[in-house]
């Protein structure tokens, strides 16, 4: 079974503030038999993947990591909100028109969480280090396009001895320690449901990008093991 089925069943849990031990009684199963669901290390039957999703209020396809609505909807390209003022307007590829969506979207979740906390602070840090990494791909294209350099401000060789590279870590610094300095009461509530809540389509993109990466991430993490 999918590693995502694992990983979905743990953070529902722990999302509920349920112990392995009370999840288990209610669930009708030992803590250590859902310890080894959780853990990927043995599979469930069907009968317990219909009471998980009856107890976590989630679809099976959720549960299963075949989609990222707890409803079960299946996202797609079309099915994406788009939140930009050109919509239609990209050329090139639908994968294009897709990952312009996600990032898009997911940015416009970020900047009003963020500005929820009222720190000055971490939207502009937050802003440098998105744009330092925008920074990078352009010019990297830039580059590879055969076109002057000498638009960037930024000397070719201090660019590639990393100087943008440095200017993305700071932000990264800035960033942290703003959300640091922000009250715990400030912040809020974040979890799956209030994504999917509060920024209808938004939020559902936020969750791609979230999956997204962790499955990358995953990789790599396999590839080392």
């Amino acid at each position: 079974m999918s590693t995502d089925f694992s990983r979905t069943l743990s953070l529902l849990r722990q999302e509920k503030g349920l112990s392995q031990r009370k999840a288990a009684a209610a669930l009708g199963i030992s803590q250590a038999l859902l310890s080894h669901y959780e853990n990927g290390i043995r599979e469930p039957g069907l009968g317990f993947v219909v009471k998980a999703c009856d107890f976590y209020h989630v679809s099976a396809d959720y549960l299963l990591g075949r989609t990222l609505s707890r409803d079960g909807a299946i996202i797609g390209a079309d099915d994406l909100y788009d939140s930009t003022a050109e919509k239609g307007s990209l050329k090139g590829s639908i994968l294009a028109t897709l990952q312009k969506k996600l990032v898009v979207n997911t940015a416009n979740v970020l900047f009003d969480l963020l500005g929820k906390l009222n720190s000055r602070e971490a939207i502009n840090a937050a802003g440098d280090y998105l744009s330092a990494a925008l920074y990078q791909m352009l010019r990297q294209l830039y580059r590879r396009a055969g076109a002057n350099e000498e638009f960037f401000a930024v000397d070719s060789a201090d660019f590639d001895a990393g100087l943008v590279n440095a200017d993305l870590s700071a932000s990264k610094v800035r960033y942290l320690r703003a959300l640091d300095a922000c009250p715990r009461d400030s912040f809020p509530p974040i979890s799956g449901e209030t994504l999917t809540a509060d920024y209808p389509g938004l939020g559902q993109s936020a969750a791609q990008v979230i999956h997204n990466t962790d499955a990358r991430a995953r990789k790599h993490l396999d590839a080392l093991q």
